[in-house]
């Protein structure tokens, strides 16, 4: 069962990865530039939007990420990575790529909605969406029941990515939370050979 992931180590292909390390079976990747290589004929024919991460498993292909992660999860069960609490699954996840995603992209790019209009965007305000993970977190190692699962490898990325680069605030609940999943053995690994490629680019251009 080929498994072949395309990414960039710059990229929400680094979520992929880790989760494609939570599974344990063997995978490709195919490491691609932001530019040309993405926008080939031969990649467009793979993800017709030119970007990464995509996946392909014995000929199917799957793009963006929470559809990547949750493909995986439900394709290899043996690796436990689906939750049993299926209503928290679709709730988490999908509040991963929606008030989650949008909320920290445009607060990234200086956008504001105003009071008025909070209503009109779905996630409301950043501080709405923050102070709805926190709550749910305060106190729970995980997202979904008492164990990891790959609502944990998304959100939990986001999360990681949020409090590091500094656009989620520091909420304890959600500091406390990425701590505890952090150093997982799949997340180490995954994040080793991504840091390494960056760190090998990086010489290539010195």
């Amino acid at each position: 069962m080929a498994l072949t992931l395309y990414t960039n180590p710059m990229s929400r292909g680094r979520m992929a990865r880790w989760m494609l390390e939570e599974v344990g079976e063997p995978y490709e990747a195919r490491i691609l530039d932001y530019g040309p290589m993405m926008k080939a004929p031969e990649y467009r024919a793979i993800n017709p939007m030119g970007k990464v991460p995509a996946l392909v498993h014995d000929g199917i292909v799957v793009t963006e990420v929470p559809a990547i992660l949750s493909y995986l999860a439900e394709s290899f069960p043996q690796a436990g990575l689906m939750p049993e609490d299926r209503a928290g699954f679709y709730r988490w996840m999908f509040f991963g790529a929606g008030p989650l995603e949008y909320s920290v992209a445009n607060a990234s790019m200086g956008f504001e909605v105003p009071r008025d209009r909070r209503g009109m965007m779905g996630y409301g305000c950043l501080e709405d969406v923050v102070a709805t993970l926190a709550a749910h977190l305060e106190g729970r190692s995980y997202f979904c029941g008492d164990r990891f699962s790959v609502v944990d490898v998304y959100v939990g990325s986001q999360i990681g990515f949020g409090l590091r680069f500094g656009t989620l605030p520091s909420e304890p609940a959600l500091a406390a939370y990425w701590e505890g999943i952090k150093d997982r053995p799949a997340a180490v690994k995954a994040a080793e050979i991504d840091d390494r490629l960056l760190a090998e680019k990086k010489a290539e251009h010195a």
